[in-house]
Parts: C-alpha cells; structure tokens; sequence
C-alpha cells in the first residue's frame, strides 16, 4: 500500500468514527443505556460493539505489543461471533450500567489511538486492508442501526422527545408511473472491485417473466386508505403467519403512528406531527407490506425484479420489502473463521429488502445490496413498493 492508499485509509477511519460520535452527540447520558426490546440495542453497546470490532479482528490479531484495553469487554461486546466467545445475550443488553458511558468513550478513543498508530508504523498488507474496510462498513451499517434503535427509544418515552429539530426527515413522493420490463434472462449480483458484502455475490443469470412495477414508493395517503378499508380487520390479505401477529399486537397502523385529536400523527426524530399524505408510508413490517399489495390485488416484488429495475426506480428513501426469502446466491462460499459468521448463518427464515434509506450511511446505497429481516420488524425505516 503507498502512502496516498494509507492516508486514504485513515481519513476513511476516522470519518467514520467521528461521524458515529456524531449521531449520539444530541443523547442525554440516560439514553445510552436503555432497551426496549431485544432487537433495540443501547446506543452505548454500539459505541462499545463497533470499538470492539477494530480491537478483536485488527489489534489484537496483527499488533503483537497491543494489550486489550479490558479483558471483560470481549464478554460486553461480542454481538454474535461464537468463534470469539462467549457473550453477554442480546436481551441483556440494557442491563450494563457498567462499563458508563464515560468509560465507553475511552475505550473508543484508546481503540482509535492504536489503530492511527499502527496504521501509520506498519507495512499494511492485503489481508489487513480487506480486514480495514470492512471494519469501517461495519460500523457504517451500525450507524444506520443507532439512528434507528435511537428512534424507538425516543418514540417509546411517552414526551416523544425531539431527537434533533433539524433532522432531514422523508422524502416527498411524486406521482408513481408503470414500468414495464420484458420476459427474458437477466443478471443480479455484485459486480466490481469495489467493497460489497459476501451476500451480494455471486453475479449470476435469472430468468424472470414479464413484469410491470411503480416507479414510487406507497404513500402515507395509500396506506391510511388501506387501513380505513378494514386492511387490520380483513384476515383474507394476510398470511397465517401475518394475521397471528395481527391479532397478538392488535396491529391497527404503522409504527410511531398515533390518533390524536381526531387526526393520524407520527413520532420522527424531528419530532411528534401530523402525518403526510405524500411521504412514502416507513416502519412497515413484511406482514403488513404483503397485506397491503394483496389488498391492492396484486404482490410486492422479488429482489431480482427490484435489482433488475433499480436504474429506472425512485428509490433510497425506505428500505423495500421483497417477495424473497432471504437464501444464498449461487457459488456463496462462508469465508473461514469469525468473519464467516458475518452473513451465511442468518440465511434462514428472512426476507430480503432492498434500496436504502434516510438512515443508511454514505457507501451503502447500491442496487445489489441485500438487507434482510425477520417478517415482523418494521423499528427499521422500511417501506412498500408493488408490482402493477
């Protein structure tokens, strides 16, 4: 690597980190550490987690002089990497008063501290650049993550407190228009030089038939009618699966929506307001954006129909439900070690999305990327798109 390469590197670094920082800047000390729910991680275990990740994979595994800052932080930190060790359960979480949140920033500090320096003293080789970048990817996904466990935080505390006033929220949507592609056989996946994901590869031919699909998001406006229709009452536009969590959760709209004074209201980061007709509809879980197409009469899309007309779509405001399930491209090999556990074993009873969102950080908007959660999450800033 020459010197211009490492100075890149390191400015991509500590962009990201700083950047991290910046998005916990507006927290009171007492919303780092709560957890409302399992899948709501504390902004502290981010900040912690993400330090963690640079210490395990890069320090302390080409820096024989670094020492781990605490030997217990392996235990606080590790998510799921079960080659690594045991771990604190994902539940448990909110339950660390300990280390404070004082003590996290140093921890940062010091992991950034050692990492400039042995960036700048060593001779960086291709294994620890590739270990490098997906670090910093890494910790750009957890950002997107804190921005939106940060949301259900604030959107759970009954003040609905104002994470930032000058938050950039929705995009307006415009009238959607049909786009038509042909039958024929196309190719999906990654191609490139560039950093992508394991499950983005490989690219491969699919062959798929004749298809029409809007060109916008579903609106707040489409989706109010929907609910107005009796679309929560109406057991005939759900899966099984999906009317259970119905009747469980007494579904009845969106996530952070709230009838107030006669009228649907929304808690975003900028605060607790009246809906938008024109935004496309967010927090959605797959359940409720099958129900919603299948009450349109019609689906929402797979991802190699969504891949395949990403170039004429508007997207990038939400992330998209598919009608996929989320399971490995053909040739998808795990790498060896801790690493391999980063993608390979959650393929398994999850749906693929696609598109990006308000949230997703800078780097990671691309056609071939492939989000995936279980069917019942919507805390993410998911959304609709169907086939017409």
């Amino acid at each position: 690597m020459n010197d211009i390469e490492r100075n890149d590197l390191i400015d991509w670094f500590k962009t990201t980190r700083k950047h991290t920082e910046a998005i916990c800047k507006p927290l009171m000390v007492e919303d780092y550490v709560l957890q409302p729910i399992a899948e709501v991680s504390p902004p502290k275990w981010h900040l912690g987690h993400t330090s963690w990740f640079f210490e395990t994979f890069i320090l302390l595994h080409f820096d024989p002089d670094y020492e781990a800052f605490n030997p217990q932080y392996n235990f606080v930190f590790n998510s799921y990497y079960e080659s690594v060790g045991e771990r604190v359960i994902r539940v448990n979480r909110g339950n660390l008063s300990r280390p404070t949140v004082e003590q996290v920033y140093d921890y940062r500090q010091h992991v950034d501290t050692a990492i400039l320096r042995f960036l700048k003293e060593t001779d960086v080789s291709a294994e620890l650049k590739k270990l490098m970048i997906l670090g910093i990817n890494h910790e750009q996904q957890h950002q997107e993550l804190l921005i939106t466990d940060i949301k259900y935080i604030l959107g759970n505390n009954p003040l609905f407190p104002v994470y930032n006033a000058e938050y950039v929220t929705n995009k307006q949507c415009s009238a959607g228009s049909s786009l038509v592609f042909q039958e024929g056989v196309y190719e999906i996946g990654y191609q490139g030089d560039e950093f992508c994901f394991d499950n983005e590869r490989n690219r491969h031919k699919v062959y798929l038939n004749k298809f029409a699909i809007s060109s916008e998001l579903i609106t707040n406006g489409e989706y109010l009618e929907f609910m107005q229709d009796g679309g929560y009452e109406n057991f005939s536009y759900w899966h099984a699966d999906g009317w259970e969590w119905v009747k469980k959760n007494q579904g009845k709209a969106p996530l952070y929506w709230h009838y107030h004074h006669g009228e649907w209201h929304r808690y975003d980061l900028d605060g607790f307001k009246v809906i938008e007709p024109d935004v496309p509809v967010c927090h959605i879980s797959y359940y409720e954006a099958f129900a919603f197409a299948s009450w349109k009469g019609t689906r929402l899309p797979t991802e190699e129909e969504w891949e395949v007309a990403a170039g004429q779509l508007n997207w990038g405001a939400r992330w998209e439900w598919t009608e996929s399930a989320y399971l490995p491209y053909p040739g998808f090999k795990k790498e060896k070690g801790a690493i391999g556990e980063y993608n390979g074993k959650f393929m398994v009873s999850q749906m693929v999305l696609r598109g990006a969102s308000e949230a997703t950080s800078t780097g990671h908007s691309r056609p071939t990327y492939r989000n995936f959660f279980y069917p019942d999450a919507r805390w993410q800033f998911t959304g609709i798109r169907i086939i017409l």
